[in-house]
């Protein structure tokens, strides 16, 4: 797909907080009409090898063969997309506000997205829905359709990582299982899992963040990508992006709390499950909440070259899946 190139102006990258790293500036977005914020951190191009050597510890069969991508800049998430942020999706409650720095490079009418339903039971299932906590039992429809509403907001173009750029940035530029290296006990002090987390998510941001300055990209909750999950691997997969044909298997990445070391290393992968709908009692059951997938959340980012406006489609659309 044809990319256009798009200097992105003063009025498009400053907020709060803006610091340069790479050569390009992070910065911090401020939801009109609220205190919620989204603090995003540039990450520069670049190549790096996908997958796993096959003598990994703990390496699947799907993660291979290696494969050289090359990556393009964008901008991630510091965080998880917490539900201080994901509950004004949901309530919509700041659609009409304006923003004073609204960007230019998405231009939606809001009231044409659609909205998640507000939930009937406690999604956290008793973990906490506090400000700082990740929001969970998200389909990958209602992560997509979170991106749509975003940028209508912004004015700036937001979506799902592909499942390339989220082991790029995990990997922060090492070819180890972690980007630490390979010492497991260096685990506990960047990511919450099996092993240190009580069998619940937490706040984001109370571990290290990676070298790139991005936190909790290892554990406390499993983090949806773009991409189709092919168990073969990469051996017959479109890369660096296979787009979603069917509603399930779709590819999460980073492991959870719930979660052993083995399954937090970068190039681990993880596939989604109808199982994760069972006690949904709507019918059909619901296109936007998990009712077993508490461990399931996302964080966004955002492209240093703005796509053409059919491509930003693609990349937000649900295909056509119920």
């Amino acid at each position: 797909m044809e990319k256009i190139k798009k200097i992105i102006g003063t009025v498009g990258c400053i907020w709060l907080g803006m610091l340069i790293i790479h050569g390009q500036e992070s910065y911090t977005e401020t939801l009109p009409g609220s205190t919620a914020t989204l603090e995003m951190v540039s990450l520069p191009p670049g190549s790096f090898l996908m997958g796993s050597k096959a003598d990994e510890i703990g390496r699947d069969l799907d993660e291979g063969p290696v494969r050289e991508i090359q990556v393009d800049g964008f901008w991630m998430s510091k965080f998880e997309v917490t539900w201080e942020l994901y509950n004004l999706f949901v309530e919509r409650a700041i659609d009409h506000l304006d923003h004073k720095t609204k960007g230019e490079e998405v231009q939606l009418d809001i009231d044409g997205i659609s909205g998640a339903t507000t939930p009937y039971v406690d999604m956290s299932l008793g973990m906490g829905r506090e400000k700082d906590y990740p929001a969970v039992n998200v389909t990958q429809r209602a992560a997509s359709a979170f991106c749509q509403w975003l940028s209508a907001i912004t004015g700036r173009y937001y979506r799902l990582p592909t499942e390339a750029e989220w082991e790029y940035a995990a990997r922060a530029g090492s070819v180890d299982p972690y980007h630490f290296g390979t010492d497991i006990s260096q685990l506990g002090g960047f990511a919450w899992f099996q092993n240190n987390s009580n069998e619940t998510y937490h706040p984001v941001g109370e571990k290290k963040p990676n070298p790139w300055g991005l936190y909790d990209m290892y554990g406390n909750v499993a983090e949806w990508t773009l991409d189709q999950y092919k168990a073969d691997g990469y051996q017959n997969t479109i890369l660096p992006f296979e787009p979603v044909v069917t509603e399930y298997p779709i590819v999460l990445r980073g492991g959870s709390f719930k979660d052993g070391p083995e399954q937090l290393r970068s190039a681990s992968r993880l596939d989604s499950k109808p199982i994760w709908k069972e006690r949904d009692p709507q019918f059909p059951r619901s296109k936007w909440w998990f009712t077993d997938a508490a461990f399931v959340g996302f964080r966004v980012v955002r492209p240093k070259e703005v796509p053409p406006k059919e491509e930003m489609n693609e990349y937000w659309s649900d295909n056509g899946l119920d």
